[in-house]
């Protein structure tokens, strides 16, 4: 729409935000309706109507069966159009329009917003299927034509007021038509139905819904009063209702069509089910992240306790064992850790690859600088907690053997992803040293040492990616590591 309007008309920045308002209501309109709405803009030139927004029912047959969005019609050939723009006035049309063998009846209803008509909405009705309209029906049409003159005075929607489209109710869920004193004076079945679960035993139509839904929900002092306020209709406003176990939803729309409040419309929705679910996914949620909390303080635990039986230990080659043991411990510890801090299971590993990487840097005091560059992103846990591992275990390889006692060095980590969005990308790690290098005849496949033993069994067997040493362009050492990373959820 916003293309259309600025390429198409003379509208400014703040009439088109309040045909984005408009736009956000107007499936209301379209279901009191049983119509389809089209938005139709005059052009710049005032020679030509521009379609810029449409909208189908929810609760009828669609009387247009193409998008009629960016078509442009020349003034004249819809007289309603014009007659709507120029006169500011809803007008209908007498005889229906035939299109494709289905009558439709036309009506045309002026935007208007600070006293200037914007465009103009064309209420189309499909007629194939009238019959005799019920009460709902009557009730339906008779709140569309009291919404249609409110957007023909440019008193609806309310500024400042917008509902969630997803989240709000809509005309099917339930609706409620109050008179100017907030009696009930129509409630649709559903509607009815979402007080019964509130605890109602009787009929709604008749009594004072403010004062019925405050009596329904639990005592809240002062809150009452607003709660009976709020349902009795004077503002335009969302809440929730919570009483006998149920939950309902409720959206107040006051009915202005002359400029007085002549009562006022309440859709209702049960989501009894729907806010019992998400107690269930916080309550879960929250249990997840203790669990993680509590594999991590284990974990610290049984670290402490390699690092006391360490210091008992007279055997340094038993005491260097020990300490790699508590390293590799540690850098599981940091994944829960994260985990236990999240709302899901994904983690941001350039933070633990940080944290790792000043874990083993202390190995080294002062003379090898350890440094990260690039973006590992976000991991999900089955990926994470091995790959932590294996940047444990290469970093404390490289720290290690690649330079001797008191030699200065740098080793540097090397994150690049591929693969954005939804797609399943590949990560590749590059971890380099410029060190002594690697051995002669030196095999990373078949090496017989625990660290990279470990880095194999991870990479390829959990991980499903693969592991090579080489030697740096000038000395050192290179490790490279490719492995698949799922998309983005």
């Amino acid at each position: 729409m916003n293309e259309l309007v600025r390429q198409h008309t003379a509208l400014s920045d703040t009439d088109l935000e309040w045909l984005h308002m408009l736009v956000s209501e107007w499936q209301l309109l379209s279901d009191l309706s049983f119509a389809d709405l089209v938005l139709w803009v005059p052009t710049l030139d005032g020679t030509r109507y521009v379609s810029v927004a449409q909208m189908r029912p929810n609760t009828g047959p669609t009387s247009y069966q193409d998008d009629m969005v960016g078509h442009l019609v020349p003034r004249g050939r819809r007289p309603l159009l014009d007659a709507a723009l120029d006169e500011g006035r809803i007008v209908r049309e007498g005889d229906p329009e035939w299109r494709e063998e289905v009558p439709v009846r036309v009506e045309s209803i002026p935007v208007r917003r600070e006293g200037r008509v914007l465009g103009v909405i064309a209420r189309n009705t499909n007629l194939l299927t009238v019959r005799t309209p019920s009460r709902l029906e009557l009730t339906y049409l008779q709140s569309a034509s009291d919404l249609a003159q409110m957007i023909a005075s440019g008193a609806f929607p309310y500024p400042g007021q917008q509902a969630d489209r997803d989240a709000s109710p809509r005309v099917g869920d339930g609706l409620i038509r109050l008179d100017a004193d907030g009696v009930v004076t129509y409630a649709s079945p559903n509607a009815l139905s979402a007080y019964h679960r509130l605890g109602l035993a009787s009929d709604l139509v008749g009594q004072h819904l403010g004062q019925s839904t405050a009596e329904l929900a639990p005592a809240r002092g002062p809150v009452d009063e607003a709660l009976v306020k709020l349902a009795s209709g004077w503002a335009p406003r969302e809440t929730e209702v919570e009483g006998n176990g149920g939950v309902i939803q409720l959206r107040v729309i006051p009915l202005k069509p002359k400029g007085i409040r002549i009562g006022s419309l309440v859709l209702c929705r049960d989501v009894t089910e729907l806010r019992r679910r998400e107690r269930e996914l916080i309550t879960k949620d929250a249990t997840i992240r203790e669990i993680h909390h509590r594999v991590k303080n284990n974990l610290q635990t049984v670290a402490a306790l390699l690092r006391l039986q360490a210091r008992r230990m007279d055997s340094d080659q038993g005491r260097e064992a020990l300490g790699e043991a508590v390293r590799r411990v540690g850098s599981i510890a940091i994944v829960h850790e994260t985990l236990s801090q999240n709302l899901d299971e994904r983690v941001e590993f350039d933070e633990i690859a940080d944290r790792v990487i000043a874990m083993v840097a202390e190995i080294s005091p002062g003379k090898v600088g350890c440094r990260r560059t690039g973006r590992f992103g976000i991991l999900d846990a089955e990926v994470a907690t091995p790959l932590s591992m294996v940047l444990t275990e290469i970093l404390q390889n490289a720290l290690e053997h690649a330079f001797a006692p008191g030699e200065y060095g740098t080793v540097e980590v090397i994150a690049a992803r591929s693969g954005t969005g939804r797609e399943e990308g590949r990560l590749k790690i590059t971890v380099q040293d410029d060190g002594c290098g690697l051995p002669a005849g030196f095999d990373p496949q078949s090496a017989g040492n625990l660290g990279l033993q470990i880095v194999r069994t991870l990479v390829e067997g959990e991980l499903g990616g693969t592991f090579d040493m080489v030697a740096g362009a000038i000395r050192g050492t290179k490790v490279i590591l490719d492995i698949p990373v799922p998309g983005q959820k």
